[in-house]
């Protein structure tokens, strides 16, 4: 993404769109006008995920209904999408793949619809007005089957969610792309001696047959790589946090004795965090730990998940698991609450978490934060080589969307955080992460929106002093550590 040192972009997403409605008719121009261009894939001009998100509408609501019978069997699914059009619509595309449709239906309206790539196009019978809302269902399935994509994650006795970051498609059809947040009811039917637990609070359960239904909303707007359903045999202890918040973990219901050890710490880090940054942006917040191999945490809103093995496999030591554990809280509000504008600023996602797990680490284990930095220093130049610098990461590599997670954007993007403090001072960079979690909340933000804020808070233009920091090829000189020295790069 090109460096724009200036303010706020409100139009960015807007401007995103309507970059992708030219491409497309252009693309119908090349095609001649004596037929309307068939169905095409197309996106919001995301640089690193091109087709992901839609142009020409905003979504304000899902209600999605899963039908579970068991992990390996496709599951039986309606997804209600309320949005409203900033274009007029004659059809429109909704981001969807790993299922099959059975039935759309626009403001109550049978529609046609024709999949292309890993999009379904919608053509409704009558097109929609600029500015009105409107309601498009979709009946489908939502396969769990496939490896390596995300999505569904089979477990020893149901599913997880790790839709991060171009996979909630293939779990329900929507805009999948953080640009466009959105609250979420989940109504999910599953045997009744399994539990399901999703985002946000329970708002209702009822059980008919052998059947129970679990009925759960988010009081706050997610980004659709945030959504989170578990399954399976669960216990769902629950205790109170700072100031009242609820808290509620789900572990496998055999483990639940050992794994409280871990879990009952959840409160002494939100407190922690809470005094780093401001009150705990959501309703609720849980720790979900399942026994599924990811290699990966995740940190879904509300509902942070993690591999049963970081808990019970010998090895890692106590301070480690908690360093993990923060770093995952961290997320709600950098990343959660406040989400990406585009994938390239993944950085201020990951650099963050990865900064408070650091900071944690230092403050309650003796892991000085310095020596942290100074080995990320060391390496920064070769991650810059091998993954792009921290605001404009490499693309994925074919067959690996996850694989934009490099350490550029862990350490490496710390590094930049660590860079700015020594440059602005302690207080100011606390200042500046707290009005940042607060100014957008609920929204999202891209890399320019924090060098402008840097800039406010600090009372100096940072545009400068964090170009190369977060665009170069090669790693700035460190304020106040004139010795840190980057190892050359490996050879290609």
């Amino acid at each position: 993404m090109p460096y724009s040192p200036g303010g706020r972009s409100p139009q960015r997403r807007q401007s995103l769109r309507r970059r992708a409605v030219l491409v497309a008719a252009a693309a119908a121009l090349v095609l001649g006008a004596a037929a309307p261009p068939g169905p095409l894939a197309v996106g919001i001009g995301d640089r690193l995920f091109p087709h992901l998100g839609n142009p020409g509408f905003d979504v304000a609501a899902y209600d999605i209904s899963f039908t579970y019978r068991a992990n390996n069997q496709p599951l039986d699914a309606v997804t209600r999408i309320v949005a409203r059009a900033t274009s007029r619509l004659e059809r429109f595309n909704l981001d969807f793949t790993h299922g099959t449709v059975g039935k759309v239906e626009v403001n109550g309206v049978p529609a046609q619809y024709a999949a292309a790539g890993e999009d379904l196009v919608v053509t409704p019978a009558q097109a929609l007005p600029s500015g009105g809302s409107f309601t498009v269902t979709v009946q489908h399935t939502s396969d769990p089957r496939g490896e390596g994509e995300g999505g569904w994650v089979p477990t020893a006795d149901g599913l997880v969610m790790a839709n991060q970051a171009d996979a909630g498609h293939r779990v329900f059809p929507g805009n999948d792309h953080p640009s466009d947040k959105a609250l979420f009811t989940f109504r999910v039917t599953a045997p009744k001696d399994l539990t399901v637990v999703a985002n946000g609070r329970p708002a209702g359960r009822s059980t008919e047959g052998a059947n129970t239904t679990w009925v759960y909303r988010t009081l706050h707007p997610m980004a659709t790589e945030l959504a989170q359903v578990a399954i399976g045999r669960s216990a769902v202890p629950q205790r109170s946090g700072p100031h009242g918040l609820q808290l509620r973990d789900v572990v496998p219901a055999d483990d639940q004795k050992e794994l409280d050890t871990w879990t009952a710490k959840t409160p002494s880090h939100i407190s922690w965090m809470e005094g780093k940054v401001g009150q705990y942006p959501f309703e609720n917040y849980g720790v979900l730990i399942a026994g599924a191999s990811t290699g990966f945490e995740l940190e879904t809103q509300t509902l942070s998940l993690f591999e049963r093995d970081l808990f019970v496999k010998p090895g890692f030591p106590a301070w480690y698991i908690e360093s993990v554990m923060v770093h995952e809280l961290a997320h709600q509000w950098f990343g959660d609450s406040v989400s990406p504008r585009v994938w390239s600023d993944l950085w201020l996602n990951e650099g963050h978490a990865t900064w408070y797990e650091a900071l944690y680490a230092n403050e309650k284990a003796g892991r000085r934060l310095e020596d942290r930095m100074r080995a990320a220093y060391g390496l920064s130049d070769q991650w810059r080589a091998d993954g792009g610098p921290p605001a404009a990461p490499k693309e994925t590599v074919p067959g690996k969307k996850i694989s934009i997670f490099r350490p550029i954007v862990y350490d490496g993007s710390a590094l930049v955080l660590y860079a700015l403090r020594q440059r602005i001072g302690a207080a100011a960079f606390d200042r500046l992460e707290r009005t940042w979690v607060a100014r957008h909340r609920d929204s999202v933000a891209s890399t320019a929106d924090f060098v402008a804020l840097a800039s406010e808070v600090s009372g100096r233009d940072q545009s400068g002093f964090l170009r190369p920091w977060l665009y170069g090829q090669k790693t700035p000189p460190m304020p106040g550590h004139p010795d840190w020295k980057a190892a050359a790069r490996k050879p290609a």
